[in-house]
């Protein structure tokens, strides 16, 4: 899912020990742990979308959500896209 909503040049790579998507800087980070699943797509994102994440626990930079109840596809589309703007909002 996080693959169809960056660019087409952006990366996979390892960042803070997380398995990331790199577009000129860190896009998102996600991880999955015994009980839970993240996907780190900075503070701002995740304030941006606070009502679409109601149910889900959310913390400064992480969204952690159940194994038996994944985020929906489409949000983390809108996540990651949102997140993609930002990085290309910033000037260079």
């Amino acid at each position: 899912m996080i693959r169809s909503a960056v660019p087409p040049a952006a990366t996979e790579t390892i960042s803070y020990g997380m398995p990331a998507f790199r577009y000129k800087e860190v896009l998102v980070w996600f991880a999955a742990f015994s009980d839970h699943c993240s996907l780190f797509p900075t503070a701002s994102v995740i304030e941006a979308y606070k009502k679409e994440l109601q149910g889900f626990y959310t913390s400064k930079g992480t969204i952690h959500f159940p194994t038996d109840k994944p985020l929906p596809a489409a949000l983390i589309k809108k996540l990651v896209k949102a997140r993609v703007a930002q990085v290309e909002g910033k000037k260079r």
